[in-house]
């Protein structure tokens, strides 16, 4: 049996701060600036992390990341797994007393409900994930039970995966007005929102976490992507906390008056893919893929063009669910990739499409494509250099699109594995192969009968154990053989907020961008 009891909610040290006590009433008003905006503010409908800096301040899931990233039951006071390697049932025990924003109280409808829209293909990128449950039994108000076909690892690694979302408010005012209006059970609630410009949040009175709450009342989230922009707004005193610190400022913030920061690691995987499932296509030999690794010098990048704000990883990150320190990136060496070429076919390189993330978000990502570009060209893959925006370079990474293009040479690309990290349902969507209306592949590149055999039983693992050592055995096949991408790194995000701001940072939902405790010293 798995199983993880209520966590006490006990005052955590992260990077020498304390959470505070019992918050007092809420007053007073903030500004704080992101980089990057998210598409949507359903969490039924988010399409990538960036959407998670927004949903993450008004929805909940049932557990989440804790301050010491330990897995920490939120909306759930317990749950329990049966029979993990037969047919599972997963149930979930309510914490009691907790409300929507409109004063419904949570219940097990309401999840039930979630997980309704979740698995509609019509309303969700993501039902595939809900794909292992064969169905969901109300017990009473505060308990439910998920009944799977089969065991599902991923359903447990992603935070049980629902968010609560309030059928009888849905039901009443229908979709155009949920997404007018959304209604969720978080901290803040949702007032008014001009896109691209600003999302303005309240203080939820109601909020039932009477330790972790924001103390300040009012909050403004402006969408500033010029990083200097950014920087003059917090300079000038327009906002008072930012985040995406440019990394060429990083030093120079950490020692301005009156100003804190904090630097850690965003919890994204970055990582350079290509169309290695097309037969006519270079990057389908494994030769071809492994100059590319050996072609770029991301040690130098992070140093030179990311400021040293970026962590190498192969694989799996540091501190991850089968983190192997034994597996180490490819290793910078120029002539190694020419040989590569030449035993591959292509003695004078080729020339591709190279698609490059402009939009800011990751520090610096669009200056890092560009050099990772260069330094393909200099062993003889000659890029066409083409910069898209948020929206255009998602919607190309996306397999089963209606209509071209679709994605045809290298490609600048992310996909987190989250905070503390597991990589099954990010490797089952850009390392097993694309499989139309099923899910599985939904970003890849890749086609590998090996690597789908071997990502589709990682994700029928539950027990802990076994996930730990599939999991190191896929990194290393996908590391050697180049597949699902050539993985780069992990950015190191810096935050600053003013001094009289007090900030305690949690991983997430939001990447450290969740304003699940803030306010104004008093």
């Amino acid at each position: 049996m798995l199983r993880m009891r209520a966590h006490a909610l006990a005052a955590v040290t992260l990077a020498g701060m304390t959470a505070p006590a019992l918050a007092q009433d809420a007053k007073g008003s903030l500004t704080v600036a992101f980089a990057a905006e998210g598409t949507v503010l359903d969490p039924a409908k988010y399409s990538a992390g960036v959407d998670h800096y927004f949903i993450g301040q008004m929805y909940e899931q049932l557990v989440r990341p804790g301050l010491n990233l330990e897995p920490t039951n939120w909306l759930a006071e317990s749950w329990k797994v049966t029979d993990p390697e037969t047919k599972p049932v997963l149930e979930v025990a309510l914490r009691k007393g907790v409300t929507f924003h409109n004063g419904d109280p949570l219940t097990s409808e309401d999840f039930e409900f979630a997980y309704q829209r979740l698995r509609d293909p019509k309303v969700s990128r993501w039902s595939h994930l809900q794909a292992n449950v064969e169905r969901f039994e109300i017990v009473d108000d505060h308990t439910f039970r998920i009944h799977f076909k089969e065991p599902d690892g991923d359903y447990i690694a992603q935070w049980l995966q629902l968010w609560a979302v309030p059928k009888k408010y849905f039901e009443r005012v229908g979709e155009e007005g949920f997404t007018k209006a959304p209604v969720g059970t978080g901290p803040w609630k949702y007032v008014s929102r001009s896109v691209k410009e600003e999302l303005k949040l309240e203080a939820y009175d109601g909020y039932w976490n009477k330790q972790h709450r924001p103390k300040v009342k009012n909050l403004t989230i402006k969408i500033i992507p010029e990083d200097l922009t950014r920087v003059a707004a917090f300079k000038t005193g327009a906002v008072d906390w930012i985040d995406g610190v440019p990394p060429s400022m990083v030093e120079e913030f950490k020692t301005l008056p009156g100003v804190k920061t904090l630097s850690v690691v965003s919890g994204n995987n970055l990582y350079i893919d290509f169309p290695s499932y097309k037969p006519d296509s270079p990057f389908n030999k494994v030769k071809v893929r492994q100059a590319v690794a050996h072609a770029v010098d991301m040690d130098a990048i992070i140093k030179t063009v990311l400021f040293g704000q970026g962590e190498r990883y192969a694989e799996v990150g540091k501190g991850a669910t089968g983190y192997d320190p034994d597996l180490k990136p490819y290793p910078y060496d120029v002539r190694k990739a020419r040989e590569l070429l030449r035993e591959a076919g292509y003695p004078s390189g080729f020339e591709t499409p190279c698609y490059n993330l402009t939009t800011p978000r990751e520090p610096n990502v669009k200056e890092m494509g560009e050099a990772v570009f260069a330094y393909l060209g200099a062993v003889g893959i000659r890029c066409r250099v083409q910069g898209l925006e948020y929206g255009a370079w998602i919607n190309l990474g996306r397999r089963g699109r209606s209509g071209p293009p679709e994605m045809d040479g290298v490609l600048s690309w992310m996909w987190s594995q989250n905070l503390p990290g597991d990589p099954a349902t990010p490797w089952g969507g850009h390392l097993h192969s694309f499989v139309a209306g099923k899910g599985w592949g939904s970003y890849s590149y890749t086609a590998d009968e090996k690597a789908d055999a071997m990502v589709e039983q990682l994700k029928s693992t539950m027990v802990p154990e076994k996930r730990v050592a599939l999991i190191k055995e896929i990194a290393r096949y996908k590391r050697d053989n180049v597949l699902g991408g050539w993985t780069t790194y992990r950015p190191v995000i810096t935050l600053a907020w003013r001094d009289k701001v007090e900030f305690t940072p949690w991983a997430y939902p939001g990447y450290w961008r969740g304003f699940q405790e803030i306010g104004l010293k008093q």
